[in-house]
């Protein structure tokens, strides 16, 4: 009679024990989880130690008990108790998270999953169910004594876990359905195999099976989520705690494993995030672009008062050697000023691209200066180009912004210091050899660095939008994709190369620019454009610098002018003046835009031609394309152009 007991207390051969045994050492072992029988009416049929842990009563306390004295009162006012009961009969599944209250009337937060319990010719036997305390997390050990027959139906009830024993060395020993269905190995396929092969190889090789179990051991518990490898070679992100089996020595004869397929969670969990963070960038954008469109429309005021007034004192100062280099210094100053400005908001600037040929080289002479003072002086920057080169097809504005924002990522990759080179080379590349670039000719623009360098994964992912490595604050993640965006328009190709510790390297293949055509090539730009009859003018601008300064312009050109701060003023005078033949208006305007002032010109004087002054991305997308314009600031060069332009031979 010894020898037999002592050998029921050997898992090696728990092959001799009988099913019911094993699922009752099963759940008898599952302490963090309450494990317990309904009856078709609710009534509380068996009790596990897990159960007993967190709802505090002993199994004769709450067997022939109703189950909604788990609930709080106004779940029962609602009819909760009843209302999970019919789910679970009805869709064969009751899954929830809420409040529960233990036997000393406290509450803990609870998930619960509550599956029905069919007889094989489908009469309802009751319901299994399991609860999981999220509110205290603490290791315990519990034997679970219940009937073999109610156990046995409980496991096997529970499709929503994987729940199954394994012996001392990790093999498996019992399967129940939610493990076929989580796993998709049956039964026969999986018992007496190890539990390793659930294990992605990285983990494997990371010994990671070994661990879970000895600190299961070790601890009385493990716990961890992680990657885990179905049957068909498919990846599920797992909750999996492992619970020791002991004998009544003590000694571990096995262990009880939960797992549960949380890869749905999961995804929506990393799904909320990446768009909380994208609607952040978004609207930080949004705020960025409405406040450079003010900032540009001021400045680029500022410099139209300036730059014409520059040009008219010039004109009417007498020649002096001292002071038209002067003029001229503060003149070149202003205009610099504006090329400042179109490229601080490029970003916020919707356009097409303005294609024609760009000299590399010379397009790199240009901008250095900048380069240097958005760089820094301690970082040196080297250019190399061939002797000849040809002529690329691009936008030569959105091509310095592409340059400079690859010239700073360069910079921020070398925090203790190190070279820049830019560099340019001429190929002919064949179809598939560089991305999807077509066959042709084509000029490799390069920024290389001798930075920290990205590594695979962050290399993946450094062109999507809203990515960056910098930092909260420090980045907005659009500058590659930017850069992405601008070569793809131009037929060209952006390519990073890099990696950890050896520096990156970001290359725009730009189409070489084909020969222009003699009737197409440029025309000389004329120093005076064609004077125009004497005209009457009205100019409408809410600045009265601007206003001033274009109403001494056009009284310079010879024309009468009338002045106007608002809409409303110039609808005003054109009524009483019948004599206008020209109207110079702002777009920026309160109350009444430049689009609106022309519209409402139009119904009452049609065929009176109007000029649009306008700075730079303040007109919204899609507005009335067909009024000319005139782009702030303007000397009265593209002033007396513009006027002439409204009144062609």
């Amino acid at each position: 009679m010894a020898a037999e007991v002592r050998a029921e207390q050997t898992f090696g051969r728990a092959a001799g024990w009988t099913e019911e045994e094993r699922y009752r050492l099963l759940i008898e072992a599952v302490v963090d989880y309450a494990i317990y029988m309904l009856d078709p009416d609710g009534v509380v049929v068996s009790w596990n130690p897990g159960a007993q842990r967190f709802k505090g009563y002993t199994a004769s306390e709450i067997i022939g008990s109703h189950f909604s004295r788990f609930y709080i009162e106004e779940d029962r006012k609602s009819g909760l108790p009843a209302r999970a009961l019919e789910i679970s009969a009805r869709e064969g599944k009751f899954e929830s998270e809420g409040w529960r209250v233990r036997k000393d009337g406290s509450r803990f937060w609870a998930h619960v999953v509550l599956d029905p319990v069919r007889a094989p010719n489908g009469e309802l036997l009751g319901y299994a169910k399991i609860t999981r305390d999220l509110s205290e997390r603490k290791a315990a050990e519990r034997r679970l004594r219940q009937n073999e027959e109610q156990f046995r139906l409980l496991v096997q009830s529970v499709t929503d876990y994987a729940l199954y024993m394994l012996d001392a060395d990790g093999r498996v020993t019992s399967w129940n359905v939610g493990a076929e269905r989580i796993k998709q190995y049956r039964a026969e396929e999986i018992i007496g195999e190890h539990f390793s092969r659930f294990y992605t190889a990285s983990d494997l090789h990371k010994g990671e099976p070994q661990n879970a179990l000895e600190t299961a051991r070790r601890e009385g518990r493990f716990e961890k989520e992680g990657w885990r490898v179905r049957k068909d070679g498919t990846q599920f992100w797992a909750h999996i705690v492992i619970d020791p089996i002991r004998d009544d020595t003590g000694r571990v004869i096995g262990f009880a494993k939960v797992t549960r397929d949380i890869t749905e969670r999961l995804e929506s969990q990393k799904a909320l995030e990446q768009a909380r963070e994208a609607l952040a960038h978004s609207q930080k954008m949004d705020a960025i672009g409405q406040l450079t469109g003010g900032i540009a429309h001021d400045f680029n005021n500022l410099l139209t008062v300036i730059l014409g007034s520059l040009e008219l004192a010039g004109k009417r100062l007498p020649e002096d050697a001292s002071i038209r280099p002067l003029i001229a210094n503060a003149t070149q100053a202003a205009q610099r000023g504006a090329a400042l400005t179109q490229r601080m908001l490029a970003f916020a600037r919707r356009q097409d691209l303005d294609l024609k040929p760009v000299d590399l080289p010379a397009l790199v002479r240009g901008m250095t200066d900048l380069l240097q003072s958005s760089l820094g002086p301690s970082m040196p920057i080297e250019t190399r180009f061939p002797l000849k080169l040809n002529l690329v097809h691009a936008d030569a504005n959105q091509l310095e912004m592409a340059l400079l924002n690859l010239a700073v990522n360069a910079r921020d990759a070398m925090p203790s210091g190190g070279n820049i080179i830019i560099a340019a080379r001429e190929e002919t590349v064949v179809a598939g050899a560089v991305g999807n670039l077509k066959a042709g000719r084509y000029v490799c623009l390069s920024v290389q660095d001798t930075g920290e360098g990205m590594d695979k994964a962050t290399l993946g992912r450094a062109m999507e939008p809203f990515f960056t490595t910098k930092g909260v604050g420090r980045g907005t993640g659009l500058g590659l994709s930017m850069v992405h965006g601008m070569t793809e328009q131009t037929g060209g190709r952006f390519v990073l190369k890099s990696r950890k510790g050896a520096g990156t390297t970001a290359e725009i293949w730009l189409p070489v620019a084909k020969p222009a055509k003699a009737d197409e090539a440029e025309r000389p730009v004329r120093d005076h454009a064609p004077r125009t009859r004497p005209l009457v003018v009205l100019a409408v601008d809410d600045d009265g610098l601007v206003l001033m300064n274009t109403a001494v312009m056009l009284q310079d050109m010879g024309h009468t002018v009338f002045e106007a701060t608002s809409g409303n003023q110039a609808l005003d005078i054109l009524r009483r003046e019948q004599s206008v033949d020209l109207v110079i208006t702002d777009h920026a305007m309160p109350k009444m835009t430049g689009i609106q002032l022309a519209s409402a010109i139009k119904a009452e004087r049609p065929g009176l031609p109007i000029i649009l002054a306008t700075g730079y991305a303040e007109l919204p997308p899609g507005v009335d394309t067909e009024l000319p314009k005139l782009g702030k600031p303007f000397r009265q060069q593209e002033l007396m152009q513009a006027v002439a332009a409204a009144f062609p031979a």
